[in-house]
């Protein structure tokens, strides 16, 4: 039974950091893609990075550009999401996601409905 389990999330100010980490069992993503996703309230799902195995490229969106590293430790089949110059609008649940599909196209693993498991999301609160 695959699972994903984040943690990390909490109560930063302004400009502050944070990092999540979310670590997978149940087997080892080693094609497809895993990625970060948020949820405000309110608001739709969005993409925060992924990294895609199979292309070996990383995708950011421009609201987390330049602030948001996302990285993974193969060891410990672990995956982070660095967060620097936090802003309140980053404020949102952020789950962790994985696929382990290869798709043609790879804007298919910018969207939340390709990916096939999911962490439980932990809450992120930035003030201002």
């Amino acid at each position: 039974q695959v699972q994903l389990v984040e943690s990390g999330g909490g109560l930063v100010q302004a400009g502050g950091s944070l990092r999540l980490s979310c670590a997978a069992s149940g087997r080892t993503f080693s094609s497809g893609a895993m990625g970060w996703f948020r949820q405000a309230p309110g608001k739709s799902l969005e993409l925060v990075p992924v990294m895609v195995w199979s292309r070996g490229s990383t995708y950011y969106p421009d609201s987390v550009k330049g602030r948001f590293t996302i990285s993974r430790y193969n060891a410990k089949n672990t995956l982070y999401l660095q967060m620097n110059s936090l802003k309140p609008e980053d404020t949102a649940v952020y789950y962790c996601a994985a696929v382990p599909k290869t798709f043609d196209f790879v804007h298919y693993y910018y969207t939340g409905a390709s990916y096939n498991y999911w962490g439980q999301g932990t809450q992120v609160t930035v003030s201002s």
